[in-house]
Order: structure tokens, then sequence, then C-alpha cells
């Protein structure tokens, strides 16, 4: 972790500790420090370990593959289309008449005249 800090960015990095968190809490940062360091590097080597035990691993059947070469199949017959068979009814026969249809009026109904609203005057109050 601080393969990448010189000597002197360490330095002014404890500085600005120092100044900040004062001497008495400078031992309880550093061993903090310390614990976060460790567990860092515990799981790098955890991450590390696994990934060098999968690389050492044989492949599994299901994860190699089979034959590189693919495989050429006969070619697929298109089914051949088939004409819908007649229906078995007249499909006219089951409908029934709409009602005006069936039942005209004896008597033609007069057209109602459109209403106009009546005018107003302009003095009204």
């Amino acid at each position: 972790m601080f393969d990448m800090l010189g000597g002197s960015e360490v330095l002014v990095v404890f500085l600005i500790i120092l100044i900040l968190f004062g001497g008495e809490k400078m031992p309880e940062f550093a061993r903090g420090l310390a614990k976060v360091i460790r567990e860092v590097r515990k799981a790098a080597s955890g991450v590390e370990q696994e990934f060098r035990r999968a690389m050492e691993e044989e492949p599994t059947p299901a994860s190699r593959p089979q034959d590189a070469t693919p495989k050429i199949l006969p070619p697929v017959q298109a089914p051949t289309p088939v004409a819908p068979a007649a229906p078995a009814t007249d499909p006219t026969a089951g409908t029934v008449p709409a009602p005006e249809a069936a039942n005209p009026p004896a008597t033609p109904t007069p057209p109602v005249p459109p209403s106009t609203p009546p005018a107003s005057s302009p003095h009204a109050g």
C-alpha cells in the first residue's frame, strides 16, 4: 500500500495527522491504520489464492467445448401450406337482423327544428 509513497510523502502525512489529532491520539490511529492494512493484505492474498486455484483446476466437461468443428445438418424442409377447410355451415345462417331493420316505424318521424336560445336584451339588469 505504501509502495507508491516515498519517505517524504509519508512524513508529511504523519505530520498532518499529528497536527489534526494531537500526540495523544497518534498511537490509537497507528493501531487502527495497521489493522486496516492487515485486513486489506489478507483479502488480497485470499483473492490471489482463489485465482491461482481456479487456473490450476482441470476444466469440467460442461465448460470444455465438445467439438471445435461445426456440424453440418441437413436442410430443413418447410412445411407445405394447407388450404383452410370450408365451413360446415353457412356463415350468414345464424345472424339476426338488426331491430331497426326488422321493425321499421309505421310513420316517419318529422325532423326536429334546432332550438335557438332566446335573445337577451342589452338592458337586462
